[in-house]
């Protein structure tokens, strides 16, 4: 295992996605490239951690791990928080590229199955992400704070959807 990543599948940590974010949000800034941000979560992971257990959880956990890797690029960063959402940072890609990502992601886990004991189960994903064109003037926590509220934001909304939210409150 590499000493940079968070466990067994090569996420990194919430301290190491940040440093690589942070280095990444200002590379963007300096250069004029654009950067998105996107949180993921599993829609109702408690729930069924309760219902079927912590290896279910961490079963369904791993499998959208390898559906972000699959869909992801390797110049993208991938890291789990300690409350089991996802975080990828996603350089050289504005809100559009990041949207068509996104809905790729969302339709992919749709498709994934699991099973808990004789049940046959389904996820669905919320995802919040935001973006910057480069050019603007603001810290890379706005970018993440944006993200974790379109995040908030789709899964009180229900679920199984993306919303994409500007840095300093702009849908």
């Amino acid at each position: 295992m590499n000493d940079h990543q968070a466990d067994d599948s090569h996420l990194f940590s919430l301290a190491q996605i940040q440093h690589l974010m942070r280095v990444e949000f200002n590379r963007a800034q300096r250069y004029g490239y654009p950067i998105s941000c996107m949180m993921v979560s599993v829609d109702r992971l408690g729930y069924l951690r309760d219902l079927y257990g912590y290896d279910v959880k961490e079963l369904i956990l791993d499998k959208v791990i390898g559906l972000l890797k699959t869909e992801t690029r390797s110049s993208d960063f991938l890291g789990r928080l300690p409350d089991d959402r996802l975080l990828t940072v996603v350089p050289h890609t504005g809100a559009e590229g990041t949207e068509v990502l996104a809905n790729r992601i969302l339709s992919g886990a749709r498709a994934l199955e699991f099973r808990a004991g004789d049940r046959n189960l389904g996820v669905t994903l919320s995802i919040g992400f935001s973006y910057s064109g480069g050019e603007d003037t603001m810290f890379f926590d706005a970018l993440l704070e944006a993200a974790d509220e379109a995040l908030d934001d789709a899964q009180s909304q229900g679920g199984d959807r993306l919303l994409q939210q500007a840095p300093g409150g702009r849908h």
